[in-house]
């Protein structure tokens, strides 16, 4: 590409206009394909998110093809127009024109099905455009097989042209920069020209390639080219959608391994793009974090872990198998292996929840354990409690859920049922087998009395009788 002039980058104002209004054929889904997820997200909501950082003036989606369901997901973080019928990328920015009457300025167009844009590389875009007071500047990235992909060809000190692939003659197909449809231009040229443009071409339709050409003719048309092609890549095929993933799984993992973060096996770590992890936490494999979750500093997950929005303490160790969701994990707890956290599960300090425990809507307090096999459900408990083996607090009478309450130091004895509501005082000590339906003062010991028979000679019999039935 021809060197340009340096000028002081102009600061002017900025609307972004994201093009979303496609089917995506190719997906063959029932759902749009923005709608398509990477790392957790929406591909739309990436592109949303991008343009955020920039704090545009305007964010416009043109949205089509399931217009309410997209513009019910975009909901107030953009202003949604339709794109009744399909015409080609300039006739979808044309929609905006309504939307950004009066405004005078650049205008960003990105297309909503490429996810892994940064807003880095459109800030390199903006200051390029600005500084060399272009009317049209493309981004443009070089790939190995642009089957598909529009060709950028610089022609010159401020001309580029792109080339449709089906349009392209041999010799332009071999050019192996592609575009990435990423575009800066000047609001009211912008506009001026799409009402210009015209429909030569073999899909009979509007490009906004064309406005570029226009640019061209007075050479004032640039063309960056990005760094990262994995940056431009757009998705329109589940093909695609996987490597998309992937490459935003290895942008993730690189991120949070040069902040202090160890993978034992970052080829099956999975997350989620607002998940958040702490210096030193060891991630083993088979590793899935979702949504909003959070982990603290010098926590071990030991594998096949899976969280979702949950928050994590500060060296909180999740042995093999934990699964979590809307839940909260106090600083040097420790869990699993096979633990299930349900939502509005709240561990303080120091809990141990352990194998085959299942804990909902639970606050449990500092240092209490609860080992083996029991469900907490709908439950408080305080401090230094331990909650025995096979213990079910039983929160549901066949019409509503009841709370049970159980206070600090409490001992709770193996296969004991809790029959909510009811609560026990501190320091009660409940023993194994007992089925508890009242409340417990504190520094009691509650139990069912039940009697011991034992009958001598008992098993010879037995299998006496067992023995003379085979006969």
């Amino acid at each position: 590409m021809a060197k340009n002039p340096k000028k002081s980058t102009k600061k002017r104002p900025l609307a972004a206009v994201i093009l979303a209004a496609g089917e995506g054929t190719r997906m063959r889904s029932r759902k749009a394909k923005v709608l398509h997820e990477v790392a957790g997200k929406p591909l739309i909501t990436h592109v949303i998110d991008t343009v955020a950082k920039l704090s545009p003036e305007h964010t416009i989606v043109v949205v089509g093809h399931q217009a309410d369901r997209v513009r019910s997901h975009v909901g107030e973080h953009a202003t949604c127009v339709v794109q009744k019928q399909q015409l080609g990328t300039a006739h979808a920015v044309l929609q905006a024109k309504k939307a950004l009457s009066g405004f005078d300025g650049d205008v960003l167009v990105l297309s909503g099905d490429v996810p892994l844009m940064t807003t880095k590389t459109v800030r390199r875009l903006a200051s390029l455009h600005r500084r060399t007071d272009a009317l049209a500047t493309v981004l443009g990235m070089l790939v190995d097989e642009p089957d598909g992909y529009g060709r950028v060809i610089n022609e010159g000190p401020g001309r580029v042209r792109i080339v449709e692939h089906v349009d392209a003659s041999p010799e332009e197909r071999r050019i192996h920069e592609a575009n990435t449809g990423t575009y800066l231009f000047d609001s009211k040229f912008l506009f001026s020209a799409l009402g210009k443009l015209g429909t030569n071409n073999k899909q009979n339709e509007y490009y906004l390639t064309d406005v570029l050409a226009a640019a061209s003719t007075n050479a004032r048309a640039r063309a960056l080219t990005v760094e990262d092609e994995s940056e431009g890549i757009g998705v329109n095929s589940r093909a695609d959608l996987a490597q998309a993933e992937a490459m935003f799984q290895e942008r993730l993992i690189v991120h949070w391994m040069e902040r202090g973060v160890t993978f034992l096996d970052p080829a099956t770590a999975y997350l989620g793009a607002d998940v958040r992890i702490g210096r030193d936490t060891v991630i083993g494999p088979n590793v899935r974090l979702d949504g909003h979750t959070t982990i603290g500093a010098e926590c071990v997950l030991d594998g096949m872990d899976y969280l979702s929005n949950t928050k994590v303490g500060d060296n909180v160790h999740l042995r093999w198998g934990v699964v979590a969701s809307d839940a909260r994990v106090g600083k040097g707890a420790i869990l699993g292996p096979y633990a299930h956290l349900r939502p509005d599960a709240d561990l303080g300090p120091d809990v141990h929840i352990g194998n085959f425990v299942e804990v909902k809507k639970s606050k449990i307090g500092a240092g209490s354990k609860a080992n083996h096999l029991a469900y907490i459900g709908d439950t408080t408990i305080g401090k230094q409690s331990n909650i025995g083996a096979g213990t079910i607090t039983c929160n549901y009478d066949g019409f509503s859920k009841h709370r049970t309450t159980i206070g600090d130091r409490v001992q709770i004895g193996s296969d004991t049922q809790l029959v909510a509501p009811v609560k026990l005082g501190n320091d009660v000590f409940v023993a194994a087998g007992s089925t508890v339906t009242t409340d417990v003062a504190a520094g009691s010991l509650v139990f069912n009395d039940k009697r011991q028979l034992v009958r001598g000679g008992w098993v010879a019999a037995f299998r006496k009788r067992a023995a003379r039935s085979k006969r």
